[in-house]
């Protein structure tokens, strides 16, 4: 019993981050511009975005697969939680920086989501890392 408490915090994690990366990677392989166009920055071609769609789609889906069976999983764990700080810490840059020309929510909210996300893989895996 006291191993299922210890990946529960991990396996609801995984569960969200698959939910953010099927909401943004459906965003941008099927509906780049209108992304773009919320963002209401300088319009520019997106149909380079698509590529991005697909991979976070993928992500999404060993997200839910690894939610499912996190045994031995501690590499894919370690890559989502450094994919997650290195997101948020470049997206944090580019917000102090005001490198864009958009909506600032536009930045901000993708910035807070994805380091609280890589606390939470990294406080799942610490947890669990009786099972990874």
């Amino acid at each position: 019993m006291a191993q299922k408490d210890d990946v529960k915090v991990l396996k609801v994690t995984l569960i969200i981050v698959a939910v953010l990366a099927f909401v943004y990677g459906i965003g941008l392989l099927f509906v780049p511009g209108t992304l773009v166009k919320l963002n209401a920055g300088n319009p520019f071609e997106f149909g380079w975005l698509r590529w991005s769609g697909g991979v976070i789609i993928a992500l999404g889906i060993g997200a839910l697969m690894v939610s499912s069976k996190s045994e031995k999983q501690g590499i894919f764990v370690t890559s989502m939680a450094l994919a997650a700080l290195f997101a948020g810490l470049g997206n944090l840059y580019s917000w102090i920086m005001q490198e864009g020309s958009g909506a600032t929510w536009f930045t901000a909210l993708p910035t807070c989501l994805f380091l609280v996300l890589s606390c939470l893989l990294w406080w799942g895996r610490g947890q669990a890392k009786g099972i990874l």
